[in-house]
């Protein structure tokens, strides 16, 4: 569903990506993972060219970019490859001036000519899968910083999307709020929702994602099953970097 390859992004003469290699199954989850400043929010961001990279190859479903060609894409070429992915981000960023259902429908009605009353019906059955649906008129600032983001991952689905990007989703959030956008994540990866997340909480990664990719200084050190990841990691990086949840993570799992 997602293959990157060879993607590379430098900000002015700073390398944040250098080369990296990264594929993506449909109807599977892979959490990015790696210390701050890692590249892996740039790379979750390069999926749908919110950051554009100066090499490499980009495919998104069907529709594919690479930026080792000239002249660069077209702003049509890379519209569609946006359409193909739904963006959920840390800080929410809902509309403060429209309502809940409002929100999630705008999209549809501005991009792609949905009725308002077609896009907010749409809308209503998304805000039921992320147990907000009895929010549907309430403002977001009346909101919890959890249920603003189930709102935000609704809006992510409204255009039925091929993949579901997540950028540190629940970072912003105290641990019972988080406990409320896992538990969402978790019913849609069920669900065989295919997702990227970049995040810093070892926790969703290890029980939600079926890949997981540690990156450092913008390179893929080691990759694989979440338990492989968490319970058998083979590069010392790695090693240190999930040490501090091992033992609770081998709890979760019985092993």
């Amino acid at each position: 569903m997602i293959c990157l390859s060879g993607i590379v992004k430098r900000f002015g003469d700073a390398p944040a990506l250098k080369g990296v290699e990264l594929s993506v199954a449909e109807g599977s989850v892979t959490a990015l993972i790696g210390p701050s400043g890692s590249g892996k929010s740039t790379l979750l961001r390069c999926v749908n060219l919110l950051e554009v990279p100066q090499q490499g190859r980009v495919q998104v479903g069907d529709e594919a970019i690479s930026f080792d060609d000239t002249p660069r894409p077209s702003r049509e070429a890379i519209r569609r490859l946006r359409r193909q992915s739904g963006m959920v981000f840390q800080s929410f960023q809902l509309f403060p001036h429209q309502n809940v259902v409002q929100n999630v429908a705008e999209s549809l009605v501005t991009v792609l000519d949905w009725t308002r009353e077609e896009a907010e019906a749409h809308s209503l059955d998304l805000l039921k899968k992320v147990g907000m649906a009895h929010k549907a008129r309430e403002w977001p600032a009346n909101l919890s910083g959890g249920q603003q983001q189930r709102v935000a991952i609704a809006r992510a689905l409204a255009a039925s999307p091929k993949v579901l990007l997540c950028d540190e989703p629940t970072s912003a959030l105290d641990p019972e709020l988080a406990a409320e956008v896992v538990d969402v994540l978790r019913r849609l990866a069920a669900e065989g929702t295919t997702m990227l997340m970049a995040t810093h909480d070892l926790r969703l990664a290890a029980t939600i994602a079926h890949q997981v990719v540690f990156l450092e200084d913008g390179e893929i050190r080691e990759s694989g099953s979440a338990q492989h990841i968490f319970t058998q990691p083979k590069h010392p990086r790695t090693q240190a970097f999930v040490s501090t949840l091992r033992e609770t993570v081998l709890e979760d799992w019985s092993i």
